[in-house]
């Protein structure tokens, strides 16, 4: 039987704003954590009724999902909820990590994209709502 040939694929100008890697075995992930949302007071969380339960979504659709909120806030107080993968690239008050999916898989030189597994430093984690200038 023969080997299986890898055909090397072309990295990103971004890959750090990629929610998904797929070149190499090891097939990494950025995942959210809605829960994170809640607790941070998002602007970009949502809820609704339906049937007598209180969904939770994301605006920006950072992630994907409609998430039932009581549950999962009893799910995370347990332990037993955690993260959704990202369907599009986290803002900067998004609790965001990477998954791999196949670790042993990775090769003796690591990752051939290292920088997906960078956060996107280029946008500032605050916003500034007044500047105070000193007196003449």
């Amino acid at each position: 039987m023969g080997r299986l040939e890898v055909v090397p694929q072309e990295l990103p100008l971004h890959p750090q704003d990629e929610v998904g890697c797929r070149r190499c075995g090891v097939h990494c992930d950025k995942v959210v954590y809605p829960s994170a949302c809640v607790e941070r007071d998002c602007p970009f969380l949502y809820s609704f009724e339906e049937v007598g339960r209180t969904y939770v979504g994301c605006l920006q659709k950072v992630f994907d999902v409609e998430i039932d909120l009581v549950l999962m806030l009893e799910a995370e107080e347990r332990g037993q909820f955690g993260a959704v993968r990202a369907s599009r690239r986290s803002l900067p008050m998004c609790r965001v990590e990477v998954e791999a999916c196949y670790e042993g898989r990775e090769d003796d030189l690591g990752c051939v994209n290292p920088e997906f597994h960078e956060l996107p430093l280029g946008e500032p984690s605050f916003r500034i709502f007044a500047q105070v200038s000193p007196s003449a």
